[in-house]
């Protein structure tokens, strides 16, 4: 499920208790648990920092109040359509 990231995630590593159901709940595995440990002596999990979908699950399945925020990435607009194939359907043209 690779691609552009549309989400970020930011993990307090002092609150985080290394438990893992972040990583093991995240579908575009962008999540893991960090070699080096926390004041509390904990592997907390860190976010790879791409493929992030913005989805939430690791939020909702965090037991840690706090641990987890999830940042969703605004998406580019899109081109409108020409104009010329935008007035059908009944639409009004402009006025001259």
């Amino acid at each position: 499920m690779a691609g552009q990231a549309r989400g970020k995630v930011a993990v307090d590593v002092e609150e985080c208790k290394g438990c893992g159901l972040c990583v093991e709940s995240c579908p575009p595995k962008c999540l893991e648990l960090a070699p080096e440990l926390n004041v509390n002596g904990f592997h907390p999990a860190r976010y790879t920092g791409h493929d992030c979908t913005g989805c939430g699950i690791c939020f909702y399945c965090c037991p840690e109040p706090g641990a987890i925020t999830v940042y969703r990435i605004k998406a580019k607009p899109k081109a409108l359509a020409s104009t010329s194939t935008s007035l059908q359907g009944g639409e009004h043209a402009a006025a001259l």
